[in-house]
C-alpha cells in the first residue's frame, strides 16, 4: 500500500531511527523554548490587552535571530544529524509532536480556571485562557508556535531538497528547489515583520487550546510539507525547454502576486491599527467606518475584499502545487486543498467575529461598502 501512494521510502527506519523520529518534535520544542528565553530580542506591545492590568501585552521578539541560528546548526551538522534527517523522519516525527501536543493541551486546559469554558472537550480543544506568558513575559507561548512551526516548516522543506538531491544525481527536479525556497522565502518574511504577526486573528482571538498546539507546532512545522512527502521521490518532469521556461518562470510570478497581495494587505492593516491616519506606503489614505472606539479600514487592499490577504494565500498555495511539475500527482495539491479550506471555514469566522466586534450594524455597513469576500467580482 505505501508504494501505491508514494511513501514507502518515509516509512524505511530502523527501530532506534523510529524512537529518535518520535521523540525529535520534543527536543526541538525544548530547544526553541531555551533559544527564545535567553536570547535578546526587542520588547513591543502588542494589539491584546492583558486583561489583569488593562494595558496592551509586551512581548519579546528574536524570532529572525532563533531562526538564523538554527539554519546555521542544520546546515554544518555540528551536532552530529545529518541534513536530510527531517524529513526522513517525517511520519513518525508527526505522530510524537502530535502526542506531545496533546499532552501541553491537557496541562494548558488543567492549570486553567474552569470559569470561562467548563466543557472539557471544548475546553481541550480550544482552550481556557487566551494568552500564556512565561519569566515576566520573557517568552510568549503563541509566539514561540509560530517561532517553532516557521522555523520547522524552512528546515523540513530544506531536508527534504537534500533528500532529493542526494537521490536523483544528474535527475534532479529544480521544482523541488524552487518549492524548498518558496517556504524558506515565506519563513525568513515571516521573521522580518514578525511585529505584525502581533494584530493576527490567533493572537486576537484564539484561546490555547489543541488546536493552536497542534496547529501551530504540528501542522505548521511538518504536515504543510505534506506534498514533498511523495514529491522529494520524483526525478525531473522532463518538459520540453520550452515549458520548462513557462514553469520556472510563471509559477514564481505566481508566488511572488500571492505573497504580495498578503503581506500587502497585512502590513496595510498593521500600520492601519498602529498609526491610523498614517497613509499606508505614503501613498494610500486611510478610509474607515467609525465603530464607537473601534475603526473597520476600507480603503486600499481592505476596499477590494473583506479578505483578501487570503486570496494572496490562495495565490501561494496554488504556486506550491505547481512547483513540482507533477501536475496529475494528487500529493502536489494538498498544501492547497487545506489551505482553500482553512481561509474559506476562517473568513466566515472572521465576519462573526467582526460582527461582534464592531457592532452588526457598523459591520453591514461595511460589508455593503465591500460586498466581496475574497475575490473581488465574483465571491
Amino acid at each position: 500500500m505505501l508504494e501505491s501512494i508514494g511513501l514507502e521510502h518515509l516509512f524505511d527506519l530502523t527501530a532506534t531511527e523510529k524512537i529518535l523520529a518520535f521523540f525529535t518534535p520534543l527536543v526541538i520544542f525544548a530547544a526553541f523554548f531555551v533559544a527564545q528565553t535567553i536570547l535578546p530580542g526587542r520588547r513591543v506591545t502588542g494589539y491584546v490587552t492583558n486583561a489583569e492590568t488593562g494595558e496592551p501585552r509586551n512581548y519579546k521578539l528574536n524570532g529572525l535571530l532563533v531562526y538564523v541560528i538554527a539554519v546555521i546548526i542544520w546546515a554544518t551538522e555540528v551536532t552530529g544529524m545529518p541534513r536530510d534527517w527531517f524529513y526522513r523522519a517525517s511520519v513518525w516525527s508527526v505522530f510524537g509532536g502530535t502526542v506531545f501536543a496533546t499532552i501541553f493541551a491537557l496541562v494548558a486546559m488543567f492549570t486553567s480556571s474552569k470559569r470561562e469554558v467548563k466543557n472539557p472537550i471544548i475546553a481541550f480543544y480550544l482552550g481556557r485562557t487566551q494568552e500564556y506568558s512565561f519569566f515576566n513575559e520573557r517568552i510568549d507561548v503563541k509566539m514561540w508556535f509560530y517561532v517553532v512551526g516557521g522555523t520547522m516548516l524552512s528546515l523540513n522543506s530544506l531536508s527534504g531538497m537534500i533528500w532529493h538531491h542526494d537521490q536523483f544525481p544528474g535527475q534532479v527536479n529544480p521544482g523541488v528547489y524552487m518549492y524548498a525556497a518558496f517556504f524558506t522565502f515565506y519563513v525568513l518574511d515571516y521573521f522580518i515583520f514578525e511585529r505584525v504577526q502581533l494584530y493576527t486573528y490567533d493572537l486576537i482571538h484564539e484561546n490555547t487550546g489543541f488546536k493552536l498546539f497542534w496547529g501551530g507546532l504540528v501542522i505548521y512545522g511538518w504536515l504543510y510539507i505534506l506534498p514533498l512527502w511523495a514529491l522529494a521521490a520524483e526525478p525531473d518532469p522532463g518538459f520540453s525547454d520550452g515549458w520548462k521556461y513557462l514553469w520556472l518562470i510563471g509559477v514564481p510570478a505566481l508566488f511572488l502576486i500571492g505573497w504580495g497581495i498578503s503581506r500587502g494587505a497585512n502590513l496595510q492593516k498593521y500600520v492601519f491599527k498602529r498609526f491610523p491616519e498614517r497613509k499606508f506606503l505614503g501613498l494610500i489614505e486611510p478610509v474607515y467606518i467609525e465603530a464607537g472606539e473601534r475603526k473597520i479600514l476600507t480603503s486600499g487592499l481592505w476596499g477590494v475584499a473583506r479578505h483578501f490577504n487570503y486570496l494572496g494565500e490562495g495565490f501561494f498555495a496554488l504556486a506550491v502545487a505547481l512547483s513540482f511539475g507533477h501536475f496529475g500527482n494528487f500529493w502536489a495539491w494538498t498544501y492547497m486543498i487545506v489551505i482553500v479550506s482553512l481561509f474559506t471555514w476562517r473568513q466566515v469566522e472572521d465576519d462573526r467575529a467582526c460582527a461582534e466586534k464592531y457592532g452588526e450594524e457598523k459591520w453591514a455597513e461595511y460589508q455593503e461598502r465591500v460586498p466581496w469576500r475574497i475575490l473581488p467580482k465574483v465571491w
